[in-house]
């Protein structure tokens, strides 16, 4: 087993930004986490200088990789002070290679089903023949291994990780990369610059279109996102009471803010059938989101029914968008629908390729 002395001392043989100094010097690591095998280093970087210390962030990822008894290594650059948000911040994302369209699906709190129909309106874009990916960008709480039945672990492709795949879609989760038990008790820093990993040093390779399920909230996760790649759009997903309302508005506003259009949003839960009388009863109340769709002036995209089924499928892995029979697949078919012609009229924003040679 690894130990954190040794990971030192690896780092140690790593020169530093001067090209001279020693990497593992006081004030450079601000975090070392040893997992089964799994490595995960923090390095305190002034943001200014992040791009030109990339190379320095490689090679302490290569000398880690050396180490016997290291399966995964990842090595972040952080930055522990940043100056606070502007009232309204401008968008200053990058595309990334070979995306056409990266759209966030977010919520205002936890609970709410956001990563259920992350996933279900990713497979609902690709049974209209879209190439579609999908990054849970959930680090505290990643579900997509779980959603979709994986339980691989990716491989590297040079620097890259190769994305896994199911029911004809990409996928990337931190949860691939640790057990399902394991607690990420990570800074806020190290989370930032894991989701700017995982979306830049994937092998993606063409898509139409990645969904990135957002986790709850808006704190720096959401801004990461949002500030670091060009959104084509973000979509919002509540239940239909006044409580989760609250917070959605919130998720709307945050995404004003950085100038990200809201797509629409998708009332979950919205009610429940009986399956053996077939009564209906709304639990949550019922309408909710489509009123505040109204208020804000944003695509109410439609109502996903509170159904065991539903939640079935989702805890073996089989999403029901995934079985075309299913009567909730057409339900994600209809709202995948609504996205791909809100998208298609935004129209596709590709990075160029550099080639070389």
């Amino acid at each position: 087993m690894v130990s954190e002395q040794q990971v030192l001392a690896a780092l140690h043989d790593v020169a530093g930004p001067d090209g001279k100094t020693p990497l593992a010097q006081p004030g450079a690591i601000s975090g070392v986490s040893i997992r089964d095998g799994k490595v995960y280093v923090s390095l305190s970087v002034d943001p200014r200088q992040s791009a030109a210390l990339e190379p320095v962030r490689a090679a302490a990822e290569a000398a880690l990789r050396r180490l016997p008894g290291v399966s995964v290594a990842l090595v972040s650059l952080t930055a522990e002070k940043q100056a606070p948000p502007p009232k309204a911040i401008p968008p200053r994302g990058i595309a990334v290679p070979g995306i056409a369209r990266i759209i966030a699906v977010a919520s205002g709190k936890g609970g709410v089903g956001k990563s259920t129909c992350a996933v279900n309106l990713a497979l609902g874009l690709a049974s209209f023949g879209w190439r579609v990916g999908i990054l849970d960008a959930d680090v505290f709480g990643p579900s997509l291994p779980r959603l979709l039945g994986l339980t691989a672990k990716p491989e590297t492709e040079g620097r890259a990780i190769k994305p896994l795949a199911a029911y004809g879609i990409k996928a990337m989760s931190i949860g691939f990369l640790v057990g399902e038990e394991d607690a990420m008790i990570w800074r806020g820093p190290m989370v930032m610059s894991a989701i700017q990993q995982l979306l830049r040093d994937v092998a993606w390779g063409e898509l139409d279109c990645l969904v990135v399920d957002m986790p709850p909230g808006t704190g720096d996760a959401q801004l990461t996102v949002a500030q670091n790649v060009v959104l084509a759009g973000a979509i919002i997903v509540s239940t239909p009471q006044d409580l989760a309302l609250i917070d959605a508005r919130r998720g709307i506003a945050m995404f004003n803010k950085v100038a990200v259009p809201v797509l629409g949003i998708i009332e979950n839960m919205s009610y429940f059938l009986c399956p053996h009388c077939g009564a209906r009863s709304d639990i949550f109340a019922h309408g909710g989101a489509k009123i505040e769709a109204a208020k804000h002036g944003v695509p109410f995209l439609g109502e996903i029914p509170l159904d065991s089924a539903i939640r079935e499928h989702s805890d073996v892995g089989r999403p029901s968008a995934a079985d075309p029979a299913s009567p909730h697949a057409e339900i994600f078919r209809a709202i995948a629908a609504k996205v791909k012609e809100a998208l298609a009229e935004r129209g596709a924003r590709v990075a160029p390729k550099i080639t070389i040679g």
